[in-house]
């Protein structure tokens, strides 16, 4: 793990080097209502996971059960609930006319990364605002800041940047179920959902990194720059 000096510096940095727009969201898993972060109020309304993230990135710091969450198959893929029957096999998306067949969308739903239903709940915040450790910080860019952001997860130990995205649930299961559960970071390029209900722009693409590698991801920008 590389040295940092508070998440107010990291934001603040990931900011400057890459000219992010929108300010980059700490993400915490909770097991039990008694380990929310003190002073954290919850959600004041049912929204979806992306929209939430996305209010946290304006600013508000706040936590969210599945009672908060109006996408069922967000939820499910964050471990806060069991997958509503249709989204588990595949035959919401089939309906929707997403898949061609039925075991076309059985075989995305079972590759989409998920996390077992234990979670109470999930806390948001402005990175720069985090009064605790995050487990995925999610990041909104455009293709040359995620390319740069690239380069700074490659450049102290090599390698390539390895994707997994197939257009669906892609800001809860992609940016950060999987990132929790892999212990890597990941770039999706959105899902219809995200795009229309949480206004994420045709050019953004979304970037979720784990909490416990971001010093070393903020080191290599300034080496870079």
């Amino acid at each position: 793990m590389c040295e940092s000096n508070g998440y107010d510096f990291i934001a603040d940095k990931l900011t400057e080097h890459l000219s992010l727009e929108r300010s980059p969201v700490a993400i915490k898993f909770v097991l039990r209502e008694e380990d929310i972060p003190e002073g954290i109020p919850k959600a004041d309304e049912k929204m979806r996971h992306c929209e939430l993230v996305l209010k946290a990135s304006g600013g508000d710091t706040f936590y969210a059960t599945a009672e908060e969450q109006m996408c069922k198959g967000g939820s499910s893929a964050l471990g806060l609930e069991e997958p509503p029957e249709k989204v588990k096999t595949g035959e919401f998306y089939y309906g929707l006319g997403r898949f061609s067949s039925i075991g076309s969308a059985k075989k995305t739903m079972e590759s989409i990364p998920k996390i077992d239903n234990i979670m109470h709940a999930l806390v948001y915040a402005p990175l720069e605002k985090a009064n605790f450790d995050p487990d995925v910080i999610v990041i909104f860019t455009n293709a040359k800041q995620a390319m740069i952001l690239s380069q700074a997860l490659v450049y102290t130990m090599g390698g390539r940047m390895e994707v997994d995205f197939a257009g669906i649930q892609s800001i809860c299961a992609d940016a950060v179920a999987g990132p929790f559960t892999r212990r890597r970071p990941n770039i999706t390029l959105g899902c219809s959902g995200s795009r229309q209900y949480a206004g994420i722009k045709d050019d953004e693409v979304i970037v979720g990194l784990t909490g416990e590698n971001i010093g070393c991801v903020v080191n290599a920008l300034e080496n870079m720059s």
